[in-house]
Order: structure tokens, then sequence, then C-alpha cells
């Protein structure tokens, strides 16, 4: 089990899996083929999607304008876009 990264001229995406209401912000490794990542924050009014962005933002060492959720906004199970990274440099920062 792997996290799949698809490289295009928009960036990289790939598969995260969220959890909400989570005791702290943070990067949980991998789970199947998707990135667990656990935000603080609920799902209402979009702040755990917001509070996804900023933190891999950080994690991946990007503004958050560069990280877009493309699918799965309503949804535990997203697609994020990072623009201005290649493939190899987000497996290195993960």
């Amino acid at each position: 089990m792997s996290l799949r990264f698809n490289e295009s001229a928009s960036g990289v995406t790939f598969a995260v899996r969220v959890q909400p209401r989570a005791r702290r912000n943070a990067v949980a490794g991998v789970k199947g083929d998707a990135l667990k990542v656990c935000v603080t924050a609920p799902p209402e009014d979009g702040r755990a999607n917001e509070a996804v962005i900023e933190l891999l933002a950080e994690t991946f060492g990007v503004k958050q304008r560069q990280v877009a959720i493309i699918a799965g906004a309503t949804s535990r199970d997203k697609v994020v876009r990072v623009s201005g990274l290649t493939r190899a440099e987000l497996a290195v920062k993960l």
C-alpha cells in the first residue's frame, strides 16, 4: 500500500483521507492509497477543508493558494492538487 501521485502540468494530485475533530493537526501517514490527515476543525462550513489546505501547505512548504481540493469537498476522501512542486519533491517532504 503506497500513496499514488499523479503529475501533470497543473501540479501533483493525490488522494487524502481526512479525520476531522482530531486531537491535533497532523499528517498521520498513509492509509490504503491515501495520505491520512488529521485536523482539529469540525467538518462544518468548510472549516475542515481550510484546515487541510493550511496543514498541507505548511507540510510541503508552499503557499496555501498552491494547494487545492479538486474532488470530495464534502467527503472524508478527497483529491488534492499541489502546484509548484514535482512528484519527487512531494515524496521527499513526506
